[in-house]
Formats: C-alpha cells, sequence, structure tokens
C-alpha cells in the first residue's frame, strides 16, 4: 500500500512554477515547485521517490507559509 504525505510550503510566497508533472515518477530532492519570496526563488523538493497525486494550487497563487502545495505518493 502506498504512502501519501503532504508537500507544504517552507515561506510565505508566489508560486512561481510548477515543474513536476502529476503521476510522473520523481527522485529525491527532484524540484516539485518554485516559490518566489523576497525575490527569491526557493525549491520545493521531492523528499523521497514518488509521484505528485495532485496539486492544490496553480501558478501564480499566493501562499502562506506552511500551505499544502500537492499530494505526493511515496513509491
Amino acid at each position: 500500500m502506498s504512502q501519501e504525505i503532504e508537500i507544504r510550503t517552507d515561506t510565505a510566497g508566489t508560486l512561481l512554477k510548477i515543474v513536476a508533472a502529476p503521476d510522473a515518477l520523481m527522485s529525491a530532492g527532484d524540484d516539485i515547485a518554485i516559490m518566489e519570496s523576497m525575490k527569491m526563488e526557493i525549491p520545493l523538493q521531492a523528499p523521497a521517490a514518488g509521484f505528485i497525486a495532485e496539486f492544490f494550487f496553480e501558478e501564480g497563487a499566493l501562499l502562506e507559509e506552511d500551505a499544502v502545495l500537492a499530494r505526493f505518493v511515496l513509491s
């Protein structure tokens, strides 16, 4: 049975770019998305091997710190 985890933002900011395609297999450390905060680009990375099952926001969304960006399924 697969385990699901939430991918959360580290800081408040704008969801600049979604890098990962839903259902595409990823390795630990692969970029999932890029946040922009105070003119800095901050990558959000896969915590382990798996895939994104669902994104909860679209590019350009303003997110608060610790917002749930996506649902990640460990493989």
